[in-house]
């Protein structure tokens, strides 16, 4: 007969307890905006050439396509529009306008209790993306997804502890008008999340709007000026080289409606950048030094993210490889450049090209988000949920993510090596006179939660405990907590009041 121990059971109930309960930030484990930056997969040297390679780039061969107004502001800021239409940019030009650039930012939740700092190395993770599906894991097939789903997506990153920003992951599907599908976005995510967001626009003129709805939200114009809570994230350039017009101005938009940016460069390594890692890292660098000085042309000093998004590609099939370990080196070369120039910076890593949350995408999400966090990159995008090579999001995928990033974050805050951690007085102790084991010491148990990162959904059970508990699932585990999530009142709801005079003045497709 299986008779239990009864302390055992018990001490193992009580830890469970006590891990379930909050911690104090000073006792976590992991938390938002740890140091990386102790991954250098570049040599000095090889930075300094990357550097000078996108120099030369953006002096000989220049970005064609600025709007009449782009073209205004850097040929004002000292840059020079050749016969051919291509804007090239002096080196000292350049040189310039990183030492305008803003060095450290902090990009505002709404309720001030996740603010992200934006400097040095300081690593954080999140949703971002435009899948059009979303994938259903217990039908195992694809459908659009719509305003509920991206809702639903930004409700369960709010309780997600080391999801940290929410960057619209999906487009609405279900909404056909574009400014309608812009800022019922925004809508859809403040309303899951009080943490901080990120968005775009198909137009310039959408821009304005949204921003007069998010003024609503956050109590007036002086209000949102002094706390925005929601970036653009802007595809400004139209990789190889050349400016996307219409984003450019939706990039002038935001920038005078007090927004921060992120200047997006999203390279296919292969087909619209260089197939080699150094010469894709080039083309993004030299892309996004372009974008900086536009943005510092038109206000220096505006909040902007050095958004280098170079991606792999098979070159087999054409496809995207997200999840490759050729990604993961883009992504930490990248956030290598961001900390040569001390701006704040941020890449993609944590994309599964696998189409469910399995084997396949566990190594692939794995494998980038932990490079990317060595590496010191300051925002890490696509963190979780992304599946099909970005084409499919996944609510359980993004749960599941959680404990990946967690995980990955233990991996960024790396060895403390002190008096107390070399643990010599505790060696002494156990061996001579003692138990000859460490299970149960003072020193142990009160250090078993700052230490050690413990999964929420991942099983590291016996077999014979695996068993008892009837084989949990982990799809299951991340479906039973997803419902759970989703089946309670969103801690972020909009005030009653102002979600009326919202509704009163825009179409929004989110059910009430």
């Amino acid at each position: 007969m299986n008779v239990q121990n009864p302390s055992r059971s018990g001490g193992r109930a009580a830890r469970r307890a006590a891990r379930s309960s909050a911690l104090p930030d000073n006792l976590r484990p992991v938390r938002p905006g740890m140091e990386g930056g102790k991954f250098k997969p570049l040599s000095d040297a090889d930075v300094l050439k990357i550097h000078h390679a996108a120099l030369d780039a953006l002096e000989t061969i220049g970005l064609a396509d600025a709007p009449e107004s782009g073209v205004a502001y850097l040929t004002g800021a000292g840059a020079i529009l050749g016969d051919d239409g291509r804007i090239r940019f002096p080196r000292a030009l350049v040189e310039d306008m990183l030492v305008k650039a803003n060095r450290s930012l902090t990009l505002m939740s709404r309720d001030g209790q996740n603010d992200l700092e934006l400097s040095g190395s300081r690593v954080h993770y999140g949703t971002a993306g435009a899948a059009v599906h979303l994938v259903d894991v217990h039908g195992k097939h694809y459908r659009d997804c719509g305003v509920q789903d991206l809702h639903d997506a930004a409700k369960i990153v709010n309780t997600l502890d080391n999801v940290h920003f929410c960057q619209r992951p999906m487009v609405c599907r279900d909404i056909t008008d574009n400014l309608e599908m812009d800022y019922n976005s925004i809508y859809a995510c403040v309303a899951g999340t009080t943490k901080h967001i990120g968005t775009s626009f198909t137009d310039p003129s959408f821009v304005a709007p949204a921003i007069e709805m998010l003024h609503m939200i956050a109590g007036g114009e002086d209000k949102w000026r002094e706390r925005p809570f929601v970036s653009n994230s802007n595809c400004f350039v139209v990789p190889p080289m050349k400016f996307a017009t219409e984003s450019c101005l939706v990039m002038e938009e935001c920038i005078k409606h007090g927004m921060p940016v992120l200047l997006l460069s999203a390279g296919m390594a292969g087909a619209t950048a260089p197939s080699t890692i150094a010469g894709a890292i080039v083309q993004a660098v030299a892309e996004c030094l372009a974008g900086l000085v536009y943005v510092n042309a038109i206000k220096p000093g505006h909040p902007a993210i050095f958004g280098t998004w170079p991606f792999g590609l098979d070159l087999r099939t054409g496809a995207m490889t997200g999840g490759s370990g050729e990604q993961a080196l883009l992504t930490s070369g990248c956030a290598q450049m961001h900390n040569f120039y001390n701006i704040p910076g941020g890449a993609a890593a944590g994309i599964g090209d696998s189409k469910l949350p399995d084997m396949q995408a566990g190594w692939e999400q794995m494998c980038s988000n932990v490079m990317a966090g060595l590496s010191g990159c300051n925002m890490i995008y696509e963190a979780a949920g992304m599946h099909a090579s970005l084409l499919g999001f996944c609510h359980e995928s993004l749960i599941l993510g959680d404990d990946i990033i967690g995980q990955a974050l233990r991996c960024v805050r790396g060895i403390e090596v002190n008096d107390e951690t070399l643990a010599l007085d505790q060696i002494a102790e156990v061996c001579m006179g003692g138990p000859g084991h460490y299970l149960g010491t003072a020193a142990t148990l009160s250090r078993m939660q700052s230490d050690h990162f413990y999964p929420s959904s991942g099983n590291r059970m016996s077999p014979k405990e695996w068993v008892e508990m009837e084989k949990p699932d982990l799809i299951e585990t991340a479906t039973a907590r997803k419902e759970a999530i989703l089946g309670a009142p969103s801690a972020a709801a909009i005030d009653p009041v102002i979600e009326r005079a919202i509704r009163d003045q825009f179409n929004i497709h989110l059910k009430g």
